[in-house]
């Protein structure tokens, strides 16, 4: 089957945004990625002027606020990391049966990769120059530089969501068929559980044994 991948735009965030900006970005994909009649709901961001949309289904909020919720524990475990989180949609098909055995295997034909760069950003210090009077009050430039971030990570995030938007809508010839009354495809959603390498090189030896990676479910 083929497999097709989408690897967004790095988005530099600080630890505070994390769960507003994953929320946005893998709501998003799902949506797009919805297949029958679902009930859309808008959601506005607190942090930034940006509105996306859910499928209105309390399974799937719950499945990605609690997967969101394990990535910022690893986060706070791994501090300024660069991560990745992949969502990835696949279907079930029966292997070939034997008398004693009736197993199932996951194909997989669309991951989508989010890349978070996790920053900590120090307090700015100021104050009196030895060689100028000037005196400048610390809270106000960090505050200013807190609000060029933000509105940088803003506009960041607007163009992971028109990229979401154009792959979805633009790559579709390996979307499988479905069988009727199927609103969303299963999907899972994975990221690092102990070390990156480690991940990685899991990921890839699993990949050349089942055709597939061990997921977090």
């Amino acid at each position: 089957m083929n497999c097709e991948v989408c690897q967004l735009k790095e988005l530099e965030v600080e630890h505070f945004q994390i769960h507003e900006v994953l929320s946005c970005i893998l709501h998003t994909i799902v949506f797009h990625r919805a297949l029958g009649l679902v009930r859309p709901k808008d959601v506005d961001l607190e942090l930034f002027e940006i509105t996306y949309v859910q499928c209105g289904d309390a399974e799937i909020e719950k499945k990605i606020r609690e997967k969101i919720e394990e990535f910022i524990s690893w986060v706070e475990k791994h501090p300024n990391k660069k991560s990745q989180i992949c969502l990835s949609f696949y279907e079930v098909k029966s292997k070939q049966q034997s008398w004693f055995t009736n197993k199932t295997e996951r194909l997989y034909w669309e991951r989508w990769y989010v890349n978070l760069n996790v920053t900590q950003h120090p307090r700015a210090h100021s104050g009196k120059s030895h060689h100028s009077k000037v005196v400048v009050d610390p809270g106000e430039s960090e505050s200013e530089e807190r609000s060029v971030r933000r509105a940088a990570l803003e506009v960041s995030i607007r163009e992971v969501m028109f990229q979401i938007i154009k792959f979805a809508n633009e790559k579709k010839d390996h979307v499988p068929s479905i069988s009727e009354g199927i609103i969303y495809f299963p999907y899972e959603i994975t990221f690092p559980s102990s070390s990156d390498s480690a991940f990685g090189m899991d990921v890839i030896k699993r990949m050349l044994q089942t055709g597939h990676p061990t997921m977090l479910s």
